[in-house]
């Protein structure tokens, strides 16, 4: 398994773009969600949403779709 990015997304987004991929049982990771959480500049900072390279293009194909 090699991860690789399929896009960055503000926090919120993030989680619901990887709750879209689980339905479609693509498994996905949300990386850089708990960055400076503390003083509240975790909305300005982008998350990765992660997914392995096999899945990428499926991946894509449902964020197009979307």
């Amino acid at each position: 398994m090699a991860l690789v990015e399929l896009g960055r997304f503000d926090r919120q987004e993030a989680f619901i773009v990887r709750g879209r991929l689980e339905d479609e049982e693509i498994p996905s990771f949300v990386f850089d969600a708990g960055t400076s959480i503390a003083d509240g500049s975790y909305l300005l900072i982008p998350v990765r949403v992660m997914v392995d390279d096999e899945d990428l293009a499926r991946a894509r194909e449902i964020l197009d779709a979307a």
